[in-house]
């Protein structure tokens, strides 16, 4: 049969409990609820043969940047197709079915390309916005994510999904450095939708890149109601809470929100494993003795060294392989990253890997081993298209801060302070760090 979604876009499911599975899918979807893997599967149960499910199931699958789900996704691709030959479906779910297999084949901007001519001509489906803002974000695509939410401005005024919408478009504005725009839409999405947790996250990185942490910290006080839904997105808000606190000095309470919230589960994702060695990494800058938490991080980094799925992923294993002093594993890290071109060719990510990231790794490693001068040469080499590896600036910022520190104990001092021009200019402002 044949119902609209609760975005208004036409959906080929077998019921209306499917349907009610799939909306629920949806707002999760936005709002990074950890349901929402519970809600797919439920509604696969209730309809097997429901190739959209199938399809966004590869997606989501391929967005956590695991290699051990390969064939999960590969499984997703066949079910979708072997789904859309049963019941034949309709045009905007055939992309997200094209999407998959553009990604699959190594080309996550072919997946962008059928969302956004999903949102030409259905520009009301939320799914598809926030998918082409996810992958934009992993390939460190900034432009292009600001440029398709623009475009899409008025289609989401009294949307249902406006909220939503707003939180993606204050996350994009923020890292254009349109910090006052940002901050406006972010406080908006907010008002809108209280559980959108990426929205405020965009608020937070405009308080952390105009130096406002107190003024940060006043504000994401009390709405932690607005996060505890969350799936591990909500350590990752906690990380943004502990960098402000980093700017204030108060590093005891910074390890306390890394023992206590944001790596209370030692979990094997890459995001949760950035957001646990940038803030010890950053910790050690200031002199501040994190004990044995490296350590930790480094048994669960050794066991992803083959991955070589997303090179963001890749240099947060590499810094906790470093930071244990892991040396022979963090080497066999740096190898497979070199040669990850050869393994997996025509991949847009292992592009990334093997040109900034593989550069930026072997910086890691010359850093760890007080090699100062090899460290800066390969952080500065890899900066100018740092942006490849993903994430945002507030999270590469910790290279930012590598290749100045490597400058400074290098004893290129004109080095350094072209380094910390460069990023006091970015940021619109001096933190501390650069005092």
């Amino acid at each position: 049969m044949i119902c609209q979604d609760r975005f208004g876009c036409d959906i080929t499911i077998a019921d209306k409990q499917a349907a009610i599975h799939w909306n629920n899918v949806l707002k999760g979807f936005l709002s990074h609820a950890a349901s929402t893997g519970g809600d797919l599967t439920l509604a696969l149960e209730s309809d097997p043969h429901f190739a959209l499910a199938h399809a966004c199931k590869g997606l989501f699958s391929l967005m956590l940047g695991r290699r051990e789900l390969d064939a999960t996704i590969t499984q997703a691709l066949h079910d979708a197709k072997a789904s859309q030959k049963m019941n034949p479906v309709t045009q905007r779910e055939g992309h997200f079915i094209d999407a998959l297999e553009e990604w699959i084949n190594g080309k996550p901007s072919g997946s962008i390309h059928h969302m956004e001519l999903v949102l030409k001509q259905w520009p009301h489906d939320a799914l598809a916005m926030k998918i082409s803002h996810g992958i934009r974000f992993m390939l460190g695509d900034l432009g292009g994510m600001l440029t398709s939410l623009q475009n899409l401005d008025e289609v989401y005024k009294g949307h249902n999904a406006e909220g939503y919408f707003n939180g993606c478009l204050a996350f994009a504005l923020e890292e254009a450095g349109k910090y006052a725009t940002a901050e406006k839409h972010g406080r908006m999405a907010i008002e809108l939708a209280p559980d959108d947790a990426w929205g405020l996250h965009a608020v937070s990185h405009v308080f952390d890149m105009t130096g406002r942490a107190q003024q940060g910290l006043d504000w994401m006080t009390g709405k932690e109601a607005g996060w505890k839904h969350c799936n591990n997105f909500g350590y990752h808000v906690w990380w943004h809470i502990a960098l402000m606190h980093l700017e204030l000095g108060h590093y005891d309470r910074v390890l306390e929100l890394y023992d206590n919230e944001f790596r209370v589960d030692h979990t094997d994702d890459y995001r949760d494993i950035s957001n646990a060695t940038s803030a010890l990494l950053r910790l050690e800058f200031e002199g501040i003795n994190v004990g044995n938490r490296w350590e930790e991080l480094a048994t669960l980094s050794t066991n992803r060294v083959d991955d070589n799925c997303v090179a963001f992923a890749d240099l947060h294993y590499m810094m906790a392989l470093c930071g244990a002093g892991q040396n022979e594993q963090a080497s066999i890290l740096l190898s497979n990253m070199t040669s990850a071109a050869e393994k997996r060719h025509h991949c847009e990510f292992t592009t990334a890997i093997h040109n900034a990231g593989a550069t930026t790794a072997a910086g890691l490693e010359a850093y760890r081993d007080q090699d100062f001068l090899t460290a800066y040469h390969c952080l500065a080499r890899a900066r100018p298209t740092l942006q490849s590896i993903g994430g945002s600036h507030a999270q590469r910022d910790i290279f930012e801060r590598l290749g100045i520190e490597a400058a400074i104990r290098a004893g290129l001092c004109n080095e350094a302070r072209s380094l910390l021009k460069a990023r006091d200019e970015h940021r619109g402002f001096r933190d501390h760090y650069s005092d």
